[in-house]
């Protein structure tokens, strides 16, 4: 399926979810997040939850990095240049919508891209060779592109992978692992 199919499909499947529903598999994903092998890392990157879109609820996996005592990584993002900051998440740390309802954090301690050892990716779907389709303004194809090479890209997903995503191109970049409530798809 093309990219703009996809999107259309996975914000259909996600729209009638309850937030009961959401929890539950958001819970069943931090679970399965806990079998891989990451938890050695320093510096781990997260999204926060857009409640509006339905997103799987990232509060499980932040207590698990803070459990293990991370360093957690939130963006801002700047829609002019199409970039991300990263700022470290700390108990001082305000958080406020952006006029996309994107909770992001005001200010704080700045953190550069290549100091970042692992990358949560939001995303609507992906396929079975890694490549994801995402909300289609590159945020992420952008921001991965200034990590260090290894750096490890794991996307979280209510769904199982699609056989292909046929209009992937060069320039997208794709995933290490994706994380499902049922398994853990390794590319």
């Amino acid at each position: 399926m093309l990219k703009s199919e996809l999107r259309k499909k996975y914000k259909h499947l996600r729209n009638p979810l309850s937030i009961e529903q959401t929890d539950e598999l958001s819970i069943d994903i931090a679970n399965q997040l806990l079998k891989l092998p990451i938890w050695t890392y320093n510096f781990y990157h997260i999204f926060l939850t857009i409640e509006e879109q339905k997103e799987i609820n990232t509060d499980y996996i932040l207590n698990i990095l803070s459990g293990k005592d991370k360093n957690i990584l939130i963006s801002k993002s700047d829609f002019k240049t199409g970039g991300m900051d990263h700022f470290l998440l700390t108990d001082n740390t305000v958080i406020k919508k952006n006029s996309y309802n994107i909770p992001e954090p005001v200010d704080g301690i700045e953190i550069a891209d290549h100091k970042i050892d692992v990358v949560f990716i939001p995303l609507l779907a992906f396929d079975e060779t890694g490549q994801r389709v995402g909300y289609g303004k590159g945020f992420y194809d952008r921001f991965l592109s200034k990590c260090k090479p290894h750096v490890l890209k794991i996307g979280l997903s209510f769904f199982e992978a699609e056989t292909v995503i046929s209009d992937a191109y060069e320039n997208d970049i794709p995933l290490d692992y994706c994380v499902t409530p049922k398994k853990i798809y390794k590319f």
